[in-house]
């Protein structure tokens, strides 16, 4: 237990670290120094839980690549465009919202915002819906069919059910709040299912705050310096390597299968910049093109999500202890 409470204090002082540090990084624009207390931070604390539960090891990488990340976004983006903000403006920014842009929290309206109650009544709807699907899970692995089928159904319906928890149930919520507050917040995930190309998908829907900062950090300062094409994949690298960080660090294994997903999203994405596809009627029939974009999400997604992630971290997430 003494150990336990050691790690979890080391990780909030060196989250503390990094908003503090950090405000002076992005106070100066130093772009450098924000990437270097990333890679300080994430090797600190994967260091300190590399023998911890893999549930928290992969909560602690998480917040603290995120807390860096904004660092590093608001830096860069700063860099290009000035953006003034207070100690208190920056802590809220730092610790209270998940998003990587920075300028939101730079003017406070007096007065709630438009459409923050809709928000938290939508995250609030979709909490309620991710934990009942969760709850179906719990039924479904009483049922007497194969384990293979059984594991499959479970690990598709616990995915779902974690992303409408937190991405669409807690972040919505968050939002609604923020705005409520006078701050200009949005949805991070804007009806991902209404994507008609990989493109729209991973760019306008998907996870803005991954796109915001790839789009911050990387692919804005390198498309000029190297081309479109290769800072498009560079990005995506970027967004494999976290991945790895997320994914297959707590389990120490599936190490690769994230990147190879990653990879194969931003060649894809590339493929469907081209004038081969460009020319094609595939992405100009809204059904071909929904069949194209969620085929090429879904048959990988096992790269993903390994089956060691599933085991070791989801279904202790949700308090599962499948018995097949």
């Amino acid at each position: 237990m003494n150990t336990i409470l050691f790690n979890l204090c080391c990780f909030c002082l060196t989250n503390i670290a990094i908003t503090l540090i950090g405000y002076l990084i992005f106070k100066n624009r130093l772009v450098w120094p924000a990437w270097s207390i990333l890679i300080v931070s994430i090797s600190l604390v994967s260091i300190i839980f590399w023998h911890s539960d893999p549930v928290i090891k992969m909560l602690t990488i998480i917040a603290t690549t995120f807390n860096g990340m904004k660092v590093v976004a608001a830096t860069a983006d700063s860099k290009r465009k000035l953006i003034g903000l207070s100690f208190m403006q920056w802590c809220k920014f730092a610790a209270g919202w998940a998003g990587m842009r920075a300028q939101p929290f730079e003017i406070t309206n007096n007065k709630p915002l438009p459409g923050a109650w809709p928000m938290v009544s939508f995250g609030i709807s979709r909490l309620a819906a991710g934990l009942g699907l969760i709850f179906l899970v719990r039924l479904i692995f009483k049922l007497p069919i194969n384990a293979d089928v059984k594991f499959a159904i479970t690990s598709i319906l616990l995915l779902i059910g974690l992303s409408l928890v937190l991405h669409f149930g807690l972040l919505s919520i968050s939002a609604g709040m923020w705005r409520l507050s006078g701050i200009n917040t949005y949805f991070l995930f804007k009806q991902p299912a209404k994507a008609t190309s990989l493109t729209e998908f991973w760019s306008k829907r998907w996870n803005l705050a991954f796109s915001e900062m790839t789009s911050l950090t990387l692919f804005r300062p390198l498309k000029n310096e190297i081309g479109v094409s290769p800072a498009l994949l560079i990005a995506f690298a970027f967004s494999g390597l976290l991945h790895e960080l997320a994914l297959s660090a707590p389990v120490n294994t599936g190490y690769g299968s994230p990147m190879l997903y990653f990879l194969l999203q931003g060649l894809l994405v590339m493929l469907e910049k081209s004038a081969v596809l460009q020319r094609s009627k595939l992405l100009k029939q809204q059904v071909a093109a929904r069949v194209w974009t969620f085929f090429w999400l879904a048959v990988p997604a096992p790269l993903l999500f390994h089956t060691q992630f599933i085991k070791h971290v989801v279904w202790p997430l949700c308090s599962i202890t499948p018995v097949f």
